[in-house]
């Protein structure tokens, strides 16, 4: 039924394709046009990554905490780490950067030497209020010496926060409007004003400014992406083009797959637009993706009309067979490479859906572009010349094949044994495989913000929040002495913990006060007791409305407080561990039926996120799998083909899995997209070459070997090309900045070479062995559908 539904589609395609050239390149030329128009609603992604869905337990508390406290990661840090600092020049001139930042409309507040309030206790008034630390520009060492002496050894509360006092390290907390965190006025602030600002300052200095934070490690982060998309689409045409040509010596042909790509990437930027999908570090991949994955389309399009040229010399029936005996194999192939990236879909991280949307489409885009534009090309132009069809030829090549041969004919039992060699060894190197949660393992470690988080790492344990919220279940819950007994408890864990900084709370504001209390004595920075509790929270309360210290750390309720640490970059078995042992005391020191207590932050949703994401990736390459395996049922009919069809795709995968084991490469988002896209990609060689196989069959009245080695030879070398293209393809990945992008090239480099082995020398091994039973319970009838069907001009 199916074949007799199908039987002549593709001719009655080829016929209408030739027979309207010039109305199909002007819908082309339009729909190019509108696509180009589109792109001027792309934009980049100001906002933080969120790999968790909307609903998530872990995302839902996380919101909480920003309706109550704001923006978490609203803070730009810069430091200096040079006694330089302390002279009158440098430190009025350090003090002048942050008026000067003050001054923008994007700025919050700036806390720095400059504007450093201490708390004192008037007498008079019985209330606390603040005092400036400098009231002018200092004109003297003395005076300078005079301060920060006086901060480093009376100011407690400004410990690790503003200052290291064992490196003498200085630093300034900036805080932008948290409206405009997530959008672009925060990236252009920052790499126009705040950087300028910095500059001038260094060059006047002499000083060596370190910023971080996470808005400006997001915002360089972002334009270390933007910056890499054209390299990228540059590399990509650049490496495929020299290799075309090299294959292939023709400049038309090259030229004629170049247009058919370019005009692949303009569509898939403008899809991006049309569907306003922010630019990430997923999407920023799609346009040289669409290139490596396209130019294989042209490969077995021109490769086949030279074939026919070369064989017949009729150019029309050239074109015509073109189109209906490739232009099947070739949307199948498509189909389940966008298959293997349409699996993204169904996984709830926003992230990976619009990537699999994207790139999903582009796809079977790039395959309508290529099977439109070639052939049209081509009917308009003189039929090749013989120097243009000796690539057909190449000795080497036939060497290439005919050794591939040999293998398959005379050590099947070789191949065999090194296969299941291969796999016993991937399992023990999958075993070892680690997942990291970390959000700042992708970035260029060559880059000044990187050296600049670790220096802060260093300096200050960190830049990545994470928060604990306290919610008392009360109103005015927080300020209770119990409350602030379990709070401090609490810190005192978190400060024996070497990978968090010192915890940051009202706690802290409390004991300033005590410190107040007694004249500013450095040892009375404590939490009062229960006698000296009552006065001096009175007079904290007479002085709520001049200090208004407590909305940082407590909601307008005074029911629910937080506390602030910052995380190092650390491994995520690591930060589970922090993670347990923090838990573990918070269900410890909080009873539940008073407290309701959760942690969170940025730092903890990326290392959840990423844990969900693997689970959702794994389903949506088992996913893919079965989609793929229901085409080879749709296609072949026998349950023993699909068996002996994803077998050469799954190996591949299982050795890529198990390299990554024993070189140390961790599961993460970056490479978890490796599986399903080699998978989607490395099926596409199969497909070709069980098409011709099968055809091959009917050929040579179901004789197996015979058609093995016929579609071997067949298909070897289109296999040989396409698989070489996007080998250096994906390559070009390497010469990323991050991390992650240079593991999936590399990664899914290796998968596709291993994969083109696999297909050419374990697939026709495994159909030589295993497919004699069919042979003899169907006298191998007729498949229910060709894909590539026969005739008698096509050996």
């Amino acid at each position: 039924m199916v074949a007799k539904l199908t039987k002549g589609f593709w001719p009655k395609t080829a016929n209408i394709i030739l027979r309207n050239r010039i109305l199909i390149i002007l819908l082309i030329t339009g729909f190019t046009v509108f696509m180009g128009w589109q792109w001027q609603y792309m934009r980049f992604s100001s906002s933080q990554t969120n790999l968790l869905p909307d609903d998530h337990p872990v995302n839902i508390e996380y919101q909480d905490f920003l309706s109550k406290f704001g923006e978490e990661g609203n803070a730009v840090v810069f430091a200096i780490r040079d006694t330089a600092l302390f002279n009158p020049v440098n430190f009025n001139r350090w003090n002048k950067l942050s008026k000067q930042l003050a001054a923008f409309p994007e700025v919050e507040f700036v806390l720095s030497t400059d504007n450093l309030q201490e708390l004192i206790k008037d007498n008079e008034k019985q209330e606390f209020k603040m005092r400036p630390l400098i009231t002018g520009e200092l004109n003297s060492q003395k005076e300078i010496d005079s301060i920060t002496s006086h901060l480093f050894n009376d100011l407690p509360f400004y410990e690790n926060l503003l200052y290291n006092k064992e490196s003498k390290t200085i630093r300034t907390i900036v805080n932008l409007d948290k409206d405009i965190v997530n959008t672009s006025v925060r990236k252009d602030f920052i790499l126009q004003d705040l950087n300028s600002l910095v500059s001038n300052f260094e060059k006047e200095t002499n000083l060596d400014v370190h910023i971080s934070g996470m808005p400006y490690v997001r915002t360089m982060n972002s334009q270390n992406i933007i910056d890499e998309i054209g390299k990228f689409i540059l590399a990509a045409l650049g490496v495929t083009s020299l290799i075309f040509f090299f294959f292939f010596r023709s400049i038309r042909a090259t030229v004629i797959s170049m247009c058919v790509v370019i005009i692949g990437v303009m569509w898939a930027f403008g899809l991006l637009g049309l569907l306003q999908y922010e630019i990430t570090v997923l999407t920023a991949l799609i346009p040289p993706l669409i290139i490596v994955i396209g130019i294989p389309n042209c490969i077995f399009l021109i490769n086949k009309y030279q074939q026919e040229v070369k064989k017949h010399g009729n150019q029309a029936l050239s074109l015509q067979r073109v189109i209906s005996k490739i232009g099947n194999a070739t949307l199948m192939t498509n189909i389940t490479t966008a298959s293997g990236f349409a699996t993204f879909i169904i996984t709830d991280s926003k992230l990976l859906k619009e990537f699999g949307i994207v790139a999903s489409i582009n796809i079977i885009g790039i395959f309508v572009l290529s099977l439109l534009i070639i052939p049209i090309v081509y009917s308009f132009m003189p039929l090749p010349k013989t120097k243009h069809l000796k690539h057909l030829n190449k000795k080497w090549i036939d060497a290439f094949v005919s050794w591939m041969e040999r293998i398959v004919r005379h050590r099947r039992i070789s191949v065999y044994i090194v296969s299941i060699s291969l796999l016993v060894i991937s399992i023990i190197g999958i075993y070892q495989i680690r997942i990291s949660g970390s959000p700042i393992e992708d970035m260029p470690k060559n880059a000044d913000f990187f050296h600049d988080i670790r220096f802060f790492e260093k300096e200050f344990k960190g830049i990545m929040p994470v928060e604990i919220v306290v919610d008392t279940k009360s109103p005015k819950g927080v300020l209770k002495p119990a409350t602030l007994k379990r709070m401090n408890q609490l810190g005192e864990v978190i400060e024996e913990i070497p990978e968090l900084s010192s915890p940051v709370s009202v706690v802290n504001l409390v004991k300033y006060s005590k410190q107040a209390f007694y004249n500013g004595i450095p040892k009375y920075y404590q939490l009062p007791t229960s006698q000296e509790n009552t006065f001096i929270m009175d007079v904290a309360r007479k002085s709520s409305n001049d200090s208004d210290l407590l909305k940082t750390f407590v909601d307008s309720t005074g029911q629910t407080a937080r506390i602030t640490t910052f995380m190092q970059d650390v491994n995520t078995s690591r930060m589970e561990q922090i993670e347990e042992r923090l838990q573990e005391h918070i269900t410890k020191i909080f009873p539940s039926e008073r407290y309701n207590v959760y942690m969170t932050g940025s730092a903890l949703l990326f290392l959840k996120g990423t844990k969900y994401l693997v689970k959702n990736l794994i389903m949506s390459l088992a996913l893919a799998i079965g989609l793929i395996a229901l085409f080879m049922a749709y296609l072949f009919r026998s349950f023993r083909m699909i068996v002996i069809s994803l077998i050469p795709n799954l190996l591949p995968l299982v050795i890529t899995a198990g390299i990554m084991g024993f070189v140390g490469v961790p599961i993460k988002p970056s490479t978890i997209l490796v599986f399903s896209i080699a998978f989607g990609i490395s099926v596409d060689d199969t497909i070709h070459f069980l098409a011709k196989y099968r055809q091959e069959l009917t050929a040579n009245n179901w004789r197996i070997e015979k058609s093995v080695y016929n579609a071997l030879r067949e298909t070897g070398v289109s296999m040989f090309y396409t698989s070489i293209v996007l080998f250096f393809g994906f390559s070009v990945f390497v010469i990323s900045n991050f991390g992650g992008t240079v593991a999936l090239g590399s990664l899914v480099s290796a998968t596709l070479l291993l994969a083109m082995l696999a297909n050419l020398i374990l697939l026709p091994s495994l159909l030589l062995s295993l497919e004699k039973s069919i042979a003899n319970k169907q006298t191998l009838k007729k498949p229910q559908i060709d894909i590539l069907p026969h005739d008698e001009n096509n050996n």
